[in-house]
């Protein structure tokens, strides 16, 4: 804990503590928070280079270079979701039991395969949710709030209700299987209140395109962008990619912004009425797998070097297809037509914060971002939104 925070200190309000603070969504529901001016309390562990406070550090002045602004630094929690008790000290719980009112749980692992209950995405998924559970009633925290996913309806078709959870329904990968079992214990854990948030496949920012992840969308574009250097421009068709992808293009996928998502959460956290629900942080305008192919294959001929005519090493559109396919094949499960997912919750929540639009632009504008920082590999400029989506 940093030294501001140890156990006695003053506090202006109730904190929300949150797990899962410095990824892609965890990063947004940090500045959306903060510019409300609610009390923040991050659980982070620290990486091989780095300590929990640095690492914090780094996502607060990401956003104040980004917004011209300065905001007030989270209290840091320095733990680990694998371990009991996230692996916090005794004065930290102590504090937690003091100063926090909700807890967010949003840590998540992507990882879409694993059968070994020891190893992702089950250590994070279901251990590590079962141990935030445990800290959050051992510091007797009531609200607990938690970000699941769209996609622990499994293979359902039909319309999938907000309520759903486990009616038998088949899974596509380990990643949602493991995400339906965290959700049940949730929803068992006896909490004054259990509020679960359940977002389709998460995109870059809708105004910059910013991203600092790459799954989903951006994992067809970025092997597409990879793959271009192989091609001559103009070979990566629509067609390719739709048969690639191995879905009819009249398939539809849900795909949303990371500003909304964390718009709608940190609105629904400042909300009592909000509690004890579960909302689809969906899309009500899926896209198309037809406009998905065309984005990618635009967006790599836009904005990737594509290889020269007379590159030896040259190969054709069925050379592209095929490889991406196979290197595409842990997405497979993705890439399928989703159900419809009901968002009545959702709306009667967040009629204030319409999802934008994912049209071709807004697609373009991440497509871009993506290509030209390399997806990560290279440092990328901090773009200047217009203002933050948060209420």
């Amino acid at each position: 804990m940093n030294a501001a925070a140890r156990p006695g200190s003053p506090a202006t309000g109730p904190f929300i503590a949150i797990t899962g603070g410095t990824g892609l969504l965890g990063s947004y529901l940090v500045r959306d928070l903060l510019l409300a001016g609610r009390n923040v309390a991050l659980l982070v562990r620290r990486d091989r280079k780095r300590s929990a406070t640095t690492r914090v550090e780094a996502i607060v002045r990401h956003w104040e270079e980004a917004l011209e602004t300065t905001l007030q630094r989270p209290v840091v929690l320095e733990g680990d979701l694998a371990r009991p008790m996230c692996g916090l000290t005794d004065d930290d719980r102590q504090w937690l039991h003091w100063n926090c009112s909700a807890l967010l749980h949003n840590a998540a692992s992507l990882s879409f395969r694993g059968s070994d209950p020891a190893a992702e995405p089950w250590l994070t998924n279901v251990s590590g949710t079962r141990h935030v559970i445990d800290l959050a009633r051992a510091a007797d925290i009531g609200h607990f709030h938690h970000v699941s996913t769209a996609y622990v309806c499994g293979l359902r078709e039909g319309t999938v209700l907000e309520d759903d959870l486990d009616v038998g329904q088949p899974f596509g990968n380990d990643y949602e299987t493991s995400k339906c079992a965290a959700e049940k214990l949730v929803r068992e854990a006896g909490f004054e209140s259990a509020t679960v948030y359940r977002p389709s496949i998460i995109v870059g920012d809708s105004e910059t395109g910013f991203t600092s992840t790459y799954h989903g969308f951006f994992a067809g574009l970025r092997l597409g962008h990879t793959l271009l250097t192989r091609v001559v421009k103009g070979s990566t068709s629509g067609p390719a990619l739709l048969s690639l992808l191995g879905v009819n293009q009249a398939d539809h996928k849900n795909f949303v912004p990371v500003d909304w998502v964390s718009a709608v959460i940190a609105h629904a956290v400042q909300t009592p009425g909000a509690r004890g629900r579960t909302y689809h942080l969906t899309h009500p305008d899926p896209l198309s797998m037809h406009t998905v192919g065309r984005v990618i294959q635009e967006a790599v001929e836009t904005f990737s070097v594509a290889a020269s005519p007379d590159d030896p090493d040259l190969c054709d559109e069925r050379w592209f297809a095929d490889n991406l396919r196979s290197q595409l094949d842990v997405y497979q499960s993705y890439f399928r037509n989703d159900p419809v997912f009901d968002r009545r919750h959702t709306e009667s929540l967040a009629r204030h914060l319409p999802c934008p639009a994912l049209d071709d632009a807004t697609l373009l504008r991440m497509s871009q971002f993506a290509i030209e920082c390399d997806f990560g590999r290279r440092p990328a400029r901090v773009p200047s939104p217009s203002g933050s989506a948060a209420s």
